[in-house]
């Protein structure tokens, strides 16, 4: 019978102890993981890149919905666990749910450190600590314009940085006299200081701040030398603390977090911490590395394996601020008894510096140039002599007045068990043993097999040393990357071969054009599932298993796992019978909240999985596409039909263009808006497309995006007619449908190739009835996808089977 294991915190460190222990033992526990968030394990690390808008919530999560039930591992997001009896070894949380257990794992990490000040509590004052905190600043800045962040650290910076891509003026609030002072030392972080004023944060350095000032939101902050600055929205980035009152509350030894062992065990039996909840040794670490380093050991303990335990960690940060390469470990700050070698070059914009004692390597600083990061820390970590060899580690053999010498002696010496990629806990020992036994050629090849390089990209220069020294300099295959790792080709080159050799699917495209992965990735799957629709409009099977998962499931997931729905309403204007579905449907399956989007559609947000079809098959409604790179809405004003303003039928215009625009696929999402006169209530220059009415006829803008990078629309054209203006809008869409990089805004593309070469493309009537042509073409192949689900669910229900739709990531 498999022994119980709850483990109470679904972050990365407790995650990642829960793998390690299923490659030791893969069907000793059964294992149940609650995690307050409603979400699966993602990594924290890239919440800035979430913040900036460089990637979503699916792109950073590390082990999605299906590893769990893969692994048979039951999972409970969005529930917190309040109680731990130790005497009757049960859990339960807020929500009521009670369960046993014979080993407990406490990974319930760490909290922001919220300064206690007077007006902390108004709203528009956060932290920066999880996906829900992202969410809070992404939609403060659609209303509001300044940002103070407190805290020049690094999460302090990142956070910054991210408000930066939101448009928001950002000014930086820190106590101390240069930033970062804990990873850099003065020289780094005055450089640090002006790459990023240059792009646009301002610093208010040795400031303490007093207080926060306004009435229910903040306004602005003020500090103790009387000084003030204004401000929408204050984010508090001043450091963590261990979560540890749980523990607490159940009788486990705390002290600044919660006390283990080498182990990791605890004071009471049978329960183990561990991550930044947990304190070693005196110490709670706060950084990725040293927390997979204790997981790798109580996975050892949990699985019956002996070994020496967890001897603490020497730390080390080598990460991307703000784009800049930073890199420090150990004592780098000059010291007594202490000598460093200094190397500066202002024009490259990069920094070295070691710092030696007793012949011995105790601390290093990397600005610009991170790339000999991972041989300087496991020189300090293995207190190596470095005697007489100090020049050299920064200039080089040939600098140093030396013959060029080979970097693979480092990794040659580097035991299996140290950890190469840090964000993901990735040993050398697993990168070897994927070069052996996977035949992994490239960095793309041992990132697809272990996620070395997958997070902040670091530790590609390691990984490269690692495939030279297994393979050696012939074996090892460099590989220009395309539209994703699997392939050198780009967007042009895919395009032409699919046309060229007429490649009707995926597979063929991946195996005729040499894809490294046969099974292609996230990235390229649906790219190429687009391209070849996009093609081969007839000829092409839709291939939905290569579609991201709120395509597949035809509903936007929300955060607490269930989905929204929206029905097509064109051009906002819907009638009292579409009205009474929608209602009819919210009252039977309970739906929370029903909301008018900004799109002017009616939205029912929070249906479960499960009832997705049956909900489509009552509303008996077009999808609206809330989900799927294609047209979203096109929004309308009243225009002529009741503004007194109005100088063309705005309404009509819109539901024309809609009816003629739903369902195609385009390479990114598209928006569009008709205004009824140049009072441009419909917002129409900042979208995609946007037509406004004009006396006598029409304007059509395009390229504009209203989201994060705001981008206004430029004019295209001016026509007289509404015959023009579908003219133009069909033939415009098919040039950008057939030009443009899957998942490239219409903005990103305009920018991209110029206003002026479309227009080139589009001013020939011929060529523009043509374009027409192939739009209309394609367009009349679509049918509404729910209906196939639909008669699916219909025949699985017949069979008195249900089968429904699996929420996985490609």
């Amino acid at each position: 019978m498999k022994k119980k294991l709850i483990l109470i915190g679904n972050g990365m460190a407790g995650v990642n102890a829960i793998e390690q222990l299923l490659k030791l033992v893969p069907n000793q526990y059964e294992i149940t993981v609650f995690g307050s968030e409603p979400h699966p394990n993602y990594n924290r690390i890239l919440l800035s890149s979430v913040l900036a808008g460089d990637a979503s919530i699916n792109d950073i999560v590390i082990n999605d919905w299906s590893w769990y039930k893969e692994n048979g591992i039951t999972l409970h997001t969005g529930q917190t666990v309040t109680k731990i009896d130790t005497k009757q070894k049960t859990v339960t949380t807020d929500k009521g749910l009670s369960a046993s257990y014979d080993d407990l794992i406490i990974a319930t990490g760490s909290l922001p450190f919220m300064l206690p000040l007077p007006g902390a509590d108004k709203e528009g004052v956060i932290a920066f600590r999880d996906i829900n905190d992202c969410e809070t600043m992404i939609e403060a800045a659609k209303k509001y314009k300044r940002a103070v962040v407190i805290g020049g650290g690094l999460l302090g910076l990142e956070a910054a940085r991210g408000l930066l891509n939101l448009n928001m003026e950002v000014s930086v609030v820190h106590i101390f006299r240069y930033l970062m002072e804990r990873q850099l030392d003065e020289t780094a972080s005055r450089m640090l200081q002006a790459e990023l004023e240059g792009q646009g944060m301002q610093f208010l350095l040795e400031k303490n701040t007093d207080s926060i000032l306004g009435a229910k939101r903040v306004t602005g902050v003020r500090f103790k030398d009387g000084t003030e600055v204004k401000a929408d929205l204050v984010v508090m980035a001043v450091g963590i603390r261990p979560n540890v009152s749980l523990a607490k509350e159940s009788g486990v030894e705390i002290n600044r977090g919660i006390v283990v062992n080498d182990y990791m065990e605890t004071n009471i039996p049978n329960i183990y911490a561990v991550g930044e909840c947990a304190e070693h040794r005196g110490v709670a670490y706060g950084l990725v590395a040293p927390l997979f380093e204790q997981g790798a050991e109580l996975a050892k303990r949990l699985a019956g394996v002996s070994s020496e335990g967890y001897q603490g960690s020497v730390v080390s940060t080598k990460l991307k601020v703000s784009g800049v390469n930073v890199f420090s470990a150990g004592q780098f700050v000059d010291a007594p008894g202490t000598k460093a070698f200094r190397v500066q070059d202002d024009f490259d914009g990069v920094y070295k510096k070691i710092v030696v004692q007793n012949g011995k390597l105790i601390g290093a600083v990397l600005f610009g140039d991170t790339s000999d990061g991972s041989k300087l820390f496991s020189m300090i970590r293995n207190g190596e002599d470095i005697s007489g060899k100090e020049k050299e580690l920064i200039l080089g053999a040939q600098g140093a007045g030396g013959k060029s010498g080979s970097g693979l002696d480092f990794v040659a010496a580097m035991p299996n068990d140290e950890i190469v990629c840090g964000c993901n806990g990735v040993s050398k020992g697993t990168i070897l043993k994927a070069i052996e036994e996977k035949g992994c050629t490239s960095v793309g090849d041992v990132k697809y097999c272990t996620k070395a390089t997958g997070s902040c990209g670091g530790c590609k220069p390691l990984v490269a040393d690692l495939l030279t020294y297994a393979l050696g300099a012939d074996g090892v295959t460099a590989v220009k990357e395309g539209i994703c790792g699997c392939t050198a080709l780009g967007r042009e080159e895919v395009v032409t071969a699919i046309r060229g050799m007429k490649l009707t699917t995926s597979k063929e495209v991946m195996n005729v054009l040499g894809w490294s992965n046969p099974e292609g990735c996230s990235k390229c799957r649906p790219a190429l599932n687009y391209y070849l629709g996009m093609i081969w409009p007839e000829e092409h099977e839709d291939e939905k298993e290569s579609r991201f998962v709120n395509e597949r499931n035809h509903g936007n997931i929300q955060k607490d796992g269930t989905y929204s729905v929206i029905p097509r309403i064109h051009g906002g204007v819907t009638t009292a019978e579409d009205l009474k579905k929608i209602a009819d449907v919210a009252v039977k399956y309970n739906v929370e909240t029903v909301k008018i989007t900004g799109a002017q559609r009616i939205g029912l947000y929070g249906i479960k999985k499960e009832d997705l079809p049956q909900v489509w098959d009552e509303l008996d409604m077009t999808s609206g596409f809330a989900y799927g790179k294609s047209l979203r809405a096109v929004k309308t004003c009243v225009g002529s039909t009741w503004c007194r303003f109005g100088t063309q039928d705005s309404m009509s215009m819109g539901i024309e263009l809609e009816k003629r625009l739903e369902r195609i696929s385009t390479p990114a999402k598209t928006k569009v808006a008709v205004s009824g006169c140049p009072r441009n209530c419909a917002e129409a220059t900042i979208k995609d497309l946007g037509v406004v009415a004009i006396d006598g006829g029409w304007e059509i803008y395009v390229g504009g995006n209203g989201g994060t990078d705001v981008r206004p629309a430029e004019l295209l054209v001016k026509v007289k007619t509404e015959e023009e203006v579908i003219e133009w809008t069909l033939a415009y869409f098919q040039y950008y449908r057939e030009n443009a990089n899957y998942n490239e805004r219409t903005s990103k593309w305009i920018e991209r190739i110029g206003l002026e070469a479309v227009k080139k493309a589009l001013e020939a009537q011929e060529e523009r009835a043509a374009l027409k042509e192939r739009y209309e073409f394609s367009a009349g192949l679509i049918e509404d996808p729910w209906k196939e689900i639909i008669e699916q669910e219909k025949l699985n229900r017949n069979f008195g089977v249900l089968q429904p739709i699996e929420i996985t990531s490609i």
